[in-house]
C-alpha cells in the first residue's frame, strides 16, 4: 500500500518554499526548506522525496512563473496541481504572511481537498494564447495612440467634420494639419508615427494568427464558433484560447459562473439580495462575449458574408447558430421593451450566448 505525501510549493522568481504534509487527518505538517527555482533543484527535490511506497502530490499557486514547474513534475512522474489563488480558503483574522506559512498552508489544504485546481494548457495551446494576448496588447496600444492624438488635436481646437474617424477622409484631413510651433508639430508627427507602427504590429500579429490556427488542435472549434452571430475569427480564437477545454464544464451554468456572468448574491434567512455579475474568471473572454452580444440588437438574418463564413460547417452547428440568433434577438427586444437599462440587457444576452457556445463546444472534437 502506497503512502501519500502532500507537498506545497510557494513559488517565486528565484526561490521555492517547500512544505510537507503527511497522509491522514493527524499527519504532521512541517516546513522542508527553501530551494532555488531551477530545474536541477526541482529534480533533486523529487529524487529526495521519492520512494517506492510514497505517492507524491505537489501543488502551487498560478502566477507569473507559468506552468513550467507543473510540466517538469508531471514528466518526473509526480502528480501536480496548479491552484487558483482567487478561490483559495483564507482566514480573515490571519494577518501574518510569509513564504513558510504559505507553503505549509498549501500542503495542508491540498491534503484536505479544499483547493481548486485550474486547467493547465499544453505547450501548443499556450503558444496560441500568448499570440492572441500579444495581439490584444498591440490593439490596446493602437487605441491608446489614437486617443492621445485625438485629445491633442481637441486641445488645439482641431475637430474633424466628417462622419467618422480613421477613414480615408480622416487621414487626408490629418495630413493637412500644421502647427506654428515646431515642438507641437514634432509631437503631432510622433503621434501619427506611433499609430502607424501600432497598426502595422496588429496586422503582423493578425497574419501570424491566421497562419497558426490551421495547425492548432482546437481549430475546428474556432471555426464552428464563428457560426454564431457576432463571433468572428478574433472573438472565437480568444474564447477558445482563454477558456480552453470546454468539455470540463458539465453544464452551461458552470461555464457562465466560470466566466463571471452570473449575478452575485448575498442572501440570508428570509432575505434574498442579488447584485451585479460576479466578474470572476477570465476578463478577456467575458469582454469578447459582451462585444458579440451587441450584434443581437438587430433583427435575425443571414447575410452574404455570414453564409460564406459558415460554409462547410456541420448542419447541426448551423442549426444551433440559427436557433441562438432567433432566440437572442427576440430576447433583446423583450428586455429592451421592458425598460431595463441597456448594459443589463447586453449582459443578459451575453450570458445566454454562453449556453450556445457550450453546446457547440461539446459537439466539436479536437483535431
Amino acid at each position: 500500500m502506497s503512502i501519500s505525501k502532500f507537498v506545497g510549493l510557494d513559488v517565486h522568481k528565484e526561490t521555492i518554499a517547500v512544505a510537507l504534509a503527511d497522509d491522514g487527518r493527524a499527519g504532521e505538517i512541517r516546513f522542508y526548506g527553501t530551494i532555488p527555482n531551477t530545474q536541477d533543484s526541482i529534480r533533486r527535490l523529487v529524487a529526495r522525496l521519492s520512494s517506492p511506497d510514497v505517492a507524491l502530490h505537489f501543488c502551487y499557486e498560478a502566477g507569473g512563473c507559468g506552468y513550467g514547474i507543473h510540466r517538469q513534475l508531471v514528466d518526473l512522474g509526480a502528480e501536480c496541481s496548479v491552484i487558483a489563488p482567487s478561490v483559495m480558503p483564507r482566514k480573515p483574522a490571519d494577518r501574518i504572511k510569509t513564504d513558510r506559512r504559505d507553503a505549509m498552508t498549501l500542503a495542508r489544504l491540498l491534503r484536505s481537498g479544499e483547493l481548486t485546481a485550474i486547467w493547465v494548457p499544453d505547450e501548443a495551446h499556450e503558444a496560441i494564447r500568448d499570440l492572441i494576448r500579444g495581439r490584444r496588447q498591440a490593439k490596446h496600444d493602437l487605441v491608446a495612440g489614437r486617443q492621445m492624438l485625438l485629445s491633442f488635436l481637441l486641445r488645439h481646437g482641431r475637430k474633424f467634420a466628417g462622419r467618422s474617424n480613421w477613414t480615408k477622409a480622416h487621414w487626408r484631413w490629418l495630413g493637412e494639419q500644421a502647427f506654428d510651433a515646431p515642438h507641437q508639430q514634432f509631437v503631432f508627427g510622433e503621434s501619427i508615427r506611433r499609430i502607424e507602427e501600432a497598426q502595422q504590429r496588429c496586422d503582423r500579429l493578425d497574419a501570424m494568427l491566421v497562419e497558426a490556427l490551421p495547425y492548432w488542435s482546437l481549430a475546428p472549434l474556432v471555426q464552428a464558433l464563428q457560426a454564431l452571430r457576432g463571433v468572428g475569427l478574433i472573438v472565437a480564437a480568444t474564447l477558445v484560447a482563454e477558456i480552453g477545454d470546454l468539455g470540463r464544464f458539465d453544464t452551461p451554468k458552470q461555464l457562465m459562473g466560470w466566466l463571471g456572468l452570473v449575478p452575485s448574491e448575498a442572501s440570508s434567512g428570509a432575505r434574498t439580495r442579488r447584485g451585479t455579475i460576479t466578474k470572476t474568471g477570465n476578463r478577456e473572454a467575458r469582454a469578447m462575449l459582451v462585444e458579440a452580444a451587441w450584434s443581437y440588437r438587430l433583427p435575425a438574418r443571414e447575410e452574404r458574408r455570414y453564409r460564406a463564413r459558415v460554409e462547410g460547417l456541420p448542419d447541426e452547428v448551423k442549426s444551433i447558430a440559427w436557433k441562438a440568433q432567433v432566440r437572442l434577438c427576440q430576447r433583446y427586444r423583450m428586455l429592451a421593451a421592458s425598460g431595463k437599462p441597456l448594459p443589463k440587457v447586453i449582459t443578459a444576452i451575453a450570458r445566454e450566448l454562453v449556453g450556445f457556445v457550450w453546446d457547440i463546444g461539446r459537439r466539436m472534437q479536437p483535431a
